[in-house]
């Protein structure tokens, strides 16, 4: 008898100490508090075709962190910011997010482009680590995930805002998309567009598709210059977007070309001399380095002082992300994950790419800013409502 109470009493020790395991990766209240420092990780694409991305994003970071700490820190504790590159790709994004969970960082900074951002979201929930992607605009990377945030706006709402801005500012009465079939980024825009486009009174008059390792788009931009659109909508990233207006010019379309976020850094790719030719295409963005407000203005010259270059919208989308985790972090009731994340949600601040507060599935509602290259240059052209 004795034997067998000694191992029940050995078995029930061992079930209590497995059942006690399931919230080991969450931070603790005292020892989240008693740090002397926040913890912040990135999950940056350093290496590979988002680089450009990543690069600028991190560079927006740093310089929120660097002002932060030269400020005093928060609550008198400095930031101490890692990042890691995923290449843009969701498995080594995920190891990365289990990377820094175990190191015990107390809120998480990406992925920046959405494929990585929602695998990392997915396998986010048990441990309920706060997350915030500056730019992962992919409507179901939050859905359903009380620790997953956004500082961007998603792509249905992208895709909305075109719609508005064809119809109401370029008068379009004929309309072609050309997307990418096999990336929901692209699909999430085009999807969105048609659906407000037609609901504006625009003929979708083509809705040309191609695979994600396409690099001739000429059959495609052919049956939609037989169409005769006045408007074509290319929701699709720079590199990509580089290569279809080369195509296009080279078959003599003069259709006026439209698109989402992800041509922001298309200029970087272009060729030397080449800029001008890109003259006439819109996109739509999340600041303008040409908005007159001060924040803008404070930020554009730091920025420019620290990198020698003008900051792309991703880098304003990366300081201001630093700047919502500031203000959480100052309001919590510790540096636990559940209390940082209910911090998150309350958060009210006016950033550089507008003012933030969250809304359903923690998603920023906001206007976007409109910007046109003329003379080889981005530059600001009007901001878009989605109603």
């Amino acid at each position: 008898m004795k034997k067998k109470l000694l191992v029940a009493v050995l078995s029930l020790t061992m079930l209590l100490t497995a059942c006690g395991g399931k919230n080991t990766n969450t931070t603790s209240t005292d020892d989240a508090n008693e740090s002397d420092v926040i913890k912040l990780g990135g999950i940056i694409p350093k290496t590979g075709s988002a680089a450009v991305y990543g690069t600028t994003t991190e560079n927006g970071i740093l310089l929120a962190v660097e002002e932060i700490n030269a400020n005093g820190g928060i609550g008198g504790k400095q930031i101490e910011y890692t990042s890691e590159d995923d290449k843009a790709d969701p498995t080594e994004a995920v190891n990365i997010y289990t990377k820094l969970t175990e190191q015990g960082v107390n809120g998480i900074i990406g992925s920046i482009t959405s494929k990585p951002t929602q695998a990392v979201a997915d396998n986010s929930t048990e441990n309920f680590t706060p997350i915030i992607t500056p730019t992962g605009t992919m409507a179901s990377i939050t859905e359903g995930k009380d620790n997953v945030f956004r500082t961007c706006f998603t792509d249905p709402l992208q895709g909305q805002i075109l719609a508005n801005f064809a119809a109401d500012k370029l008068q379009a009465k004929k309309v072609a998309i050309l997307r990418n079939t096999s990336d929901d980024y692209s699909n999430g825009v085009a999807d969105t567009f048609k659906t407000q486009a037609e609901s504006k009174g625009i003929e979708v008059v083509a809705d040309e598709g191609y695979g994600d390792t396409d690099v001739d788009f000429k059959v495609q931009l052919t049956n939609i210059k037989n169409k005769a659109p006045d408007v074509i909508l290319v929701p699709e990233y720079y590199e990509k977007d580089a290569t279809i207006v080369t195509q296009a010019q080279e078959l003599g379309i003069d259709a006026t070309i439209i698109g989402p976020d992800g041509w922001d850094g298309v200029l970087a790719v272009a060729a030397e001399g080449s800029e001008s030719s890109y003259d006439g295409i819109y996109f739509t963005n999340h600041y303008s380095v040409n908005d007159t407000a001060e924040k803008v203005q404070n930020f554009v010259k730091a920025y420019e002082e620290k990198y020698n270059e003008a900051p792309s919208a991703f880098a304003a989308l990366g300081y201001d992300t630093v700047y919502i985790y500031k203000q959480a972090f100052e309001s919590a009731k510790s540096l636990s994950n559940e209390d940082v994340v209910e911090a998150i949600k309350a958060v009210e601040i006016e950033g550089v790419t507008g003012s933030i507060k969250f809304g359903e599935n923690n998603n920023p509602v906001k206007t976007a800013t409109i910007i046109k290259i003329s003379d080889g240059k981005y530059n600001f052209d009007s901001v878009v409502s989605p109603e």
